[in-house]
């Protein structure tokens, strides 16, 4: 099965090269986990014992997922339904991880793409100084915009549009071009933003509360949440990066890009911890304010210092770019499952499957609207497909992906695939095999048993 593998078709596409990959990788993690949700989670949670938890899961849960679907997909070369049917092939049921996860995927853009809609909505009104505008009050212009039926579709048209355009362009020319130019762009725009925050008068306060670990503040819900938060970070679960290692040259180190994707989600975290904090404890805001934070309350910090609409701007520009780079890896999962079977080309398929998200994200884009009375278990359609997916679907594609690679998988393809054109040995191994063994599997289900009861 070994020599099998590595006599794939040189017609497949492939990165360029390995910082084109990393950096994609980097991309589909860092997206509304890592500038959205996690500083609000961090605020309502106690601030810096939070985040230190999140870093130690982040090593211990997320690393260890993240490898087991970069040797799955490099050492395959297929992407995610071909690479479980290739790795088991007289067990083909497990090939529905890699169909649950193009589900997963489909479902996810469902409303992942409503809220990229409102933040390239917000992004346009930064860019034309209207967001802190003295005659919009924060809360009613967010209102407005979730709340407007035509204001939501033409958000969802953008984002998707954008989305077709890149995966259209295909893997290097599309996806891994987008990356090179969006995610240098990224933490520059950070930079400058954290330099700004930490600079203002009462700064310190906001600094000292993301990065002081004070105890005292968590209990068992947050260490959860902090386990969960590390789980999703680094997209995770769905076989995303599955597919994106599936192009990868085989005399690239695993462990090493691995290693650089979680440093680099990580960093993104920190900074934008450190360009919300600071300014919230600097205008004397609630650091727990929840997912209104980015909305609501930061254009209400920025509006009170000097040359806010600039920063503001460049936050919301900051927050499109990593939503767009997350989403291409969604888009993608699903294009290179059906590219597989070779009945349409790329650009003529991404086009279909546009038209098709658009069309099926459109309930969820008039939850707060039209459809706002509509529920499922007292749930809006955007909350209710947001919680199949999150608290359901992915956690169990990542304990399914567990034990798939413990207990399935063959050992030596496993081994020779994690070590082959690195200098770890066989110590990386075992720690990693242990690992899958034992730690993760247990602590994924922790977390998707919380989430059951909490409903």
């Amino acid at each position: 099965m070994l020599e099998e593998f590595e006599e794939m078709s040189e017609k497949k596409g492939q990165w360029s090269s390995k910082l084109g990959f990393i950096l994609a990788s980097a991309g589909a993690a860092i997206g509304l986990g890592a500038i959205w949700k996690l500083p609000y989670v961090t605020g309502q949670s106690g601030g810096g014992a939070f985040f230190l938890i999140f870093v130690l899961f982040t090593l211990l849960i997320g690393l260890p997922m993240l490898l087991s679907e970069y040797v799955l997909g490099r050492g395959t070369q297929s992407e995610a339904v071909t690479a479980y049917k290739k790795v088991a092939p007289t067990k083909l049921g497990w090939a529905w991880i890699g169909r649950m996860g193009v589900l997963g995927c489909f479902l996810l853009l469902t409303f992942y793409s409503v809220v990229g809609g409102w933040i390239f909505i917000y992004s346009g009104l930064g860019v034309a100084g209207t967001v802190i505008d003295p005659a919009n009050n924060p809360s009613e212009l967010f209102g407005k915009i979730i709340g407007t039926p035509w204001i939501t579709l033409l958000g969802l048209g953008l984002f998707t549009l954008a989305n077709v355009l890149v995966i259209s362009l295909g893997v290097q020319n599309g996806i891994e071009k987008a990356n090179k130019f969006m995610m240098p762009l990224l933490f520059i725009m950070f930079i400058v933003l954290v330099v700004r925050a930490v600079t203002l008068d009462g700064a310190m306060e906001g600094v000292k509360f993301f990065l002081w670990p004070d105890f005292s503040n968590i209990t068992g819900k947050a260490i959860l949440e902090a386990l969960g938060q590390s789980f999703f970070g680094l997209a995770v679960g769905f076989s995303c990066l599955v597919t994106y290692s599936s192009y990868l040259k085989k005399d690239v180190s695993l462990p090493n890009s691995a290693g650089s994707v979680v440093l680099l989600t990580v960093l993104v975290s920190f900074l934008a911890g450190l360009a919300i904090f600071p300014v919230v404890f600097a205008f004397d805001l609630e650091p727990a304010s929840g997912p209104g934070l980015l909305f609501m309350v930061l254009p209400t910090a920025f509006s009170q210092m000097p040359f806010g609409e600039v920063f503001l701007a460049l936050f919301l520009l900051l927050f499109l770019f990593a939503t767009l780079t997350s989403s291409f890896s969604l888009y993608e999962i699903i294009v290179a499952a059906f590219i597989e079977k070779g009945r349409m080309s790329r650009s003529a398929l991404t086009l279909l499957l546009g038209i098709v998200v658009f069309i099926a994200a459109i309930p969820a884009a008039l939850s707060s609207s039209t459809l706002a009375d509509v529920s499922f278990f007292g749930k809006t359609i955007f909350d209710a497909t947001d919680f199949l997916v999150s608290n359901l679907m992915l956690p169990l594609g990542n304990l399914l992906i567990a034990f798939f690679i413990a207990h399935i998988a063959d050992k030596e393809f496993v081994k020779k695939e994690l070590l082959m054109g690195s200098q770890m040995g066989q110590g990386y191994y075992s720690t990693y095999r242990l690992l899958m063994l034992i730690v993760v599997p247990i602590v994924i289900l922790v977390v998707l048993l919380n989430m059951l009861l909490q409903y």
